[in-house]
Parts: C-alpha cells; sequence; structure tokens
C-alpha cells in the first residue's frame, strides 16, 4: 500500500516540478535600451554596518542612464555605523540619497513602513528593491527594467548566495528551488510569492492599490504587494530566467536566524490563496513520505527516491545554468536532507505559534 502511495506522490511531484521549468523558461519581450525607464532603487537597512558598504558599492557601480536613476538607502533607525557609512559614502554622489522614515503609516511596522515611507518621495516610473546585505550585479537595474513594457506590473530577479561553507550551500540551494517554484507558478499566470531582494515595480500601479499602508500587514511586505497588484488583474507580473537581473545575497549566519527567516516566511505565507497550498501539498506529502520510509525499504521504494532526488537535481541545474551561477554536490547531498525536515516541520511551527522576531524586532 505504501508503495502506491508513494508512488503517486511522486508521479504528482514530477509533473508539478515539470510545469514549473515550462514556466521558468518561457521568454518575455524587452524594451530597447533607449526606452528604458526612469527608475528609484530603494535599499530598506536596520543595522547593517557589515554589509552595507558592499551593497552600494554594488549599486554605484549600475550600468544605467545617470539621468534616469535614484537611489535611496533607508536608514531604519540603525542604532550602528550603517547611517554615518552611507553618509561617507554617497558625499560626491549625486544619484545617491538616504532617508531616514519619520512617520508610522497606518497599522505598518518595520520594512513595510520604511519603504513605504521612501516611496512617497519617490517620483520615477520604476522602482527596484534589493536589501542591503546583497550585491547587484552592473546590469540589474538595466535588465529588469527592460522587462517593463506597458502591461507590465512587476518584474522579479533570482538571487543566489553566498556558499562559502556547507551550511551556505545548503541555504543557497534552498533558496534558488523556492524562487524556480515561485517563478514557474507566476510565469504561467498564477502568481504564489516573490522576493523583496530582487524586484521591480511600476510607481503607478503602486500608487493604484493604495501603497502598503492600504495593503494588509505582514512580515512578509513583497507577498502581499504581489498579491494586490496580481488582484487588479489588469497587468502581468513576470519572473524571467536572466542573468543580467541576478542578485547575490549573504545567507542566514546560524540556525537561529534561518530558523526566525523560515518562520517569518512561513507566517507571511499564511496568507496565500488555495493554488498556492495545492501547489506546495505535493512538496509536504513527498517529504512526509520520506520520514517513514525506513520501514518499508524495497528496491521500488529506493527507484522511486533517487527519481525524486534526481528531479530536485535537473530542476535546479536548469536555473542555475540560466543565471550563469553553478551548484556544488556537497551543496545539493545536504539540502536533500535538509528539505524535507523544514517542509514538514514548518507548517506545524506556524499552526501553533505565529510570532516572529526579525532585525530585532518583535511581530
Amino acid at each position: 500500500m505504501f508503495e502506491l502511495v508513494f508512488t503517486i506522490f511522486f508521479i504528482l511531484y514530477t509533473i508539478t516540478h515539470l510545469i514549473f521549468l515550462f514556466g521558468i523558461l518561457k521568454k518575455f519581450p524587452k524594451l530597447d535600451e533607449k526606452d528604458l525607464p526612469t527608475v528609484s532603487i530603494l535599499v530598506a537597512a536596520r543595522n547593517e554596518e557589515n554589509n552595507i558598504l558592499s551593497c552600494i558599492t554594488g549599486l554605484d557601480k549600475l550600468e544605467y542612464p545617470e539621468d534616469k536613476i535614484e537611489i535611496f538607502i533607508i536608514d531604519d533607525h540603525s542604532t550602528d555605523r550603517t547611517n554615518e557609512i552611507v553618509s561617507q559614502f554617497i558625499q560626491d554622489k549625486p544619484k545617491f540619497r538616504i532617508f531616514q522614515p519619520e512617520k508610522k503609516l497606518g497599522e505598518l511596522k518595520g520594512k513595510a513602513n520604511a519603504l513605504a515611507n521612501a516611496i512617497k518621495q519617490v517620483k520615477n516610473e520604476v522602482i527596484l528593491t534589493t536589501d542591503a546585505d546583497c550585491v547587484v550585479n552592473p546590469l540589474w537595474a538595466k535588465t529588469l527594467a527592460s522587462y517593463f513594457e506597458k502591461d507590465v506590473a512587476m518584474v522579479c530577479g533570482y538571487t543566489d548566495q553566498h556558499k562559502r561553507t556547507v551550511f551556505e550551500g545548503m541555504q543557497a540551494a534552498d533558496f534558488i528551488y523556492l524562487l524556480g517554484v515561485a517563478a514557474g507558478m507566476m510565469n504561467l499566470g498564477q502568481p504564489l510569492s516573490c522576493i523583496g531582494n530582487n524586484m521591480a515595480y511600476r510607481k503607478s500601479v503602486y500608487d493604484e492599490v493604495g501603497g502598503y499602508e492600504n495593503i494588509k500587514f505582514s512580515v512578509t511586505e513583497d507577498f502581499q504587494l504581489l498579491h494586490a497588484m496580481n488582484g487588479l488583474k489588469k497587468y502581468k507580473i513576470i519572473y524571467p530566467l536572466d542573468a543580467g537581473g541576478y542578485v547575490l545575497s549573504e545567507p542566514c549566519p546560524n540556525m537561529k536566524v534561518l530558523y526566525w527567516q523560515k518562520k517569518r516566511w512561513g507566517v507571511g505565507g499564511l496568507n496565500s490563496k488555495f493554488i498556492g497550498f495545492f501547489t506546495m501539498s505535493f512538496g509536504f506529502f513527498m517529504s512526509a513520505s520520506i520520514f517513514v520510509l525506513p520501514f518499508f525499504i524495497s528496491l521500488h521504494v529506493l527507484l522511486i527516491l533517487f527519481g525524486k532526488i534526481l528531479m530536485d537535481y535537473l530542476f535546479l541545474k536548469v536555473i542555475y545554468k540560466g543565471i550563469k551561477s553553478k551548484i556544488g554536490l556537497f551543496d545539493f547531498i545536504m539540502f536533500q536532507i535538509y528539505l524535507p525536515i523544514y517542509v514538514v516541520v514548518l507548517p506545524i511551527l506556524v499552526t501553533f505559534s505565529r510570532n516572529v522576531v526579525w532585525k530585532e524586532r518583535k511581530f
């Protein structure tokens, strides 16, 4: 009986991942360079003295028409040297502005409030966001902005992570895996999620949904904005597989921070629509089945398990090739151990507790 159930889960798991890949590989038209829109880049930073210099140095190297770009560094009331580092760096760089949010808008907290305050200062057509622990490549802004044809409201890009240790490599594989699922569904017209460290959207559409202050507050503000824009049913939201839109971020430094990151995402994901829960259920049941495999070992079961691992590897391989990056074999092996554990445990955690601690704040 278990072999039959496990086989069914594997078939459904494989079908969904092939569907994801079909969406991931979808191509989209791009604007000519002369038609690039004006852009405003926003980076919300709170106590990022260890990362912010790398971030703004990367932003300073962006290849974009000087008369079409402005960069806001939002100091979200840091208590370290973040403000000092940014202020010194941008002294002779007029395209940069440092901004500190002064108002609490509606029920907004933390990063969402910081972004909402800064966006009120923005006048350019397209807003791009990344995080203070990220380094963008020189073509990042140009790549994401080039996809903004008239009917496009939001464009998302891929984020890889540093892989200096096995712990970091495991996180990087997981990050790319989750982004691949999100991209596949988004490009097929069913946006599930996005991540604010690599996304862009039209200021006019942001205003049309009323801004963050008019959207139900969430610890994953990017997720809420995505679904608000998608709810208008008027625009395209896309996730192109384009190495030019690639961003490199710092992974979580330890298990405690990783725990809170996953829980934050899990709590935010509770606002998903039925299609989101339905899509992710195949991964949940496949992962849950792995925990009982030792009691049902057979050649058939082992072949299915191998097929699942091979599907995951090919899935990641396609994405890594698209962003011109690589995945280490040992990193992938650790990811295979880590993935089923948190896929099963996370729903249990958020069922019993929705409290989140992030950036020294409680939500």
